[in-house]
């Protein structure tokens, strides 16, 4: 498992919020929900994405947005349209001044907007919580990446835009997969057209030698891995191993299995009910006293505390069609 599949692999879209956005020019979304991660795909038509002291980007159809929260950014035909719709945590929404939303609707199925009519169509899919192991790959991504069409080798956003309006048994599943494998194509994507600001661990995964050991520990990370060790299965001496690993991933093999094994313990936490011995025994600590100790060091708080911290409140409190309601300043039932 390299770390793009452990986005996947690890906490992946649950309930993830989905909405069809159809627009009819002059129109201004201001998302203050600080969610930590948000896409948005334009369809049809062309929609401006502007952070909040960042640079501002023009979508065009088949283009994909990526948005690292929890900063404050607006979507809008122009960028100097008016907001219209503050979104806030929650997806709670209201007017600019906070008064209850008019002149939107619900347009069906996960569907909001000023009318069927509307030139403009996009796709916003939040994530509501990302794990440790995403967390690598997210922060290395500016506040907003945009990705152009011409760079997606699949066509997911209409297979997500022809799949979001339905009402079927499991069609959230759907969504939320079609979700995840939208996020992977563009990160992919993204990091494939900016060289320059690639980390040296994403690509180190294309060195003959550490891709190797690199696949070995994301794999098998409950192995009692050694330096030497590590050497051994890649044919290299432990000194001229530890050096080449150093030199091209930017830390020392022990540092960067250290990292990995508590990230996927702080996934497996998160997710699972499994105790913590269990735990510790799945990302190759001998005991839950020696997980404990170095997940202390690395989080600041014991795996116990990480379990019971509260986590953000579901985006879909009341279900997508409840939010779809709320958007349309309709309460929900």
């Amino acid at each position: 498992m390299d770390t793009l599949a452990g986005l996947l692999d690890g906490p992946r879209a649950r309930g993830a919020f989905l909405l069809r956005s159809i627009l009819e020019p002059p129109w201004s979304l201001r998302i203050q929900d600080r969610a930590p991660l948000t896409l948005v795909a334009v369809v049809r038509g062309s929609a401006w994405v502007l952070p909040d002291g960042g640079e501002p980007a023009l979508l065009e159809p088949g283009d994909v947005a990526v948005v690292r929260g929890p900063g404050h950014y607006t979507v809008a035909d122009d960028p100097g349209t008016p907001w219209q719709v503050v979104i806030h945590p929650g997806q709670r929404c209201t007017s600019p001044n906070g008064t209850p939303l008019d002149g939107l609707s619900d347009l069906g199925v996960r569907t909001w907007g000023t009318g069927r009519a509307g030139t403009t169509t996009l796709l916003t899919g939040t994530y509501q919580v990302v794990g440790e192991v995403s967390d690598r790959v997210l922060t290395e991504l500016p506040e907003l990446a945009v990705v152009r069409h011409e760079s997606l080798d699949a066509p997911l956003i209409d297979l997500l835009a022809a799949e979001i309006g339905k009402n079927v048994p499991g069609q959230e599943t759907v969504l939320d997969r079609l979700l995840d494998l939208l996020l992977i194509a563009a990160l992919r994507a993204w990091f494939a057209g900016s060289p320059d600001r690639t980390p040296a661990w994403y690509s180190a995964q294309c060195d003959e030698v550490v891709g190797q050991a690199l696949q070995l520990i994301h794999d098998t990370p409950a192995e009692q891995w050694t330096v030497a060790g590590l050497a051994a299965s890649c044919g290299l001496s432990r000194a001229g191993f530890a050096r080449r690993f150093t030199e091209v991933v930017g830390e020392p093999p022990m540092t960067y299995l250290t990292s990995w094994r508590l990230a996927l313990a702080a996934d497996l936490l998160r997710e699972s009910d499994a105790t913590i011995g269990a735990v510790a025994r799945q990302v190759g600590y001998g005991s839950a006293f020696a997980l404990s100790n170095a997940f202390k060091r690395r989080f600041g708080i014991s795996p116990q505390e990480y379990r019971r911290h509260d986590q953000p409140e579901s985006l879909l409190a009341g279900g997508a069609q409840g939010a779809v309601r709320q958007l349309a300043g309709v309460q929900a039932q």
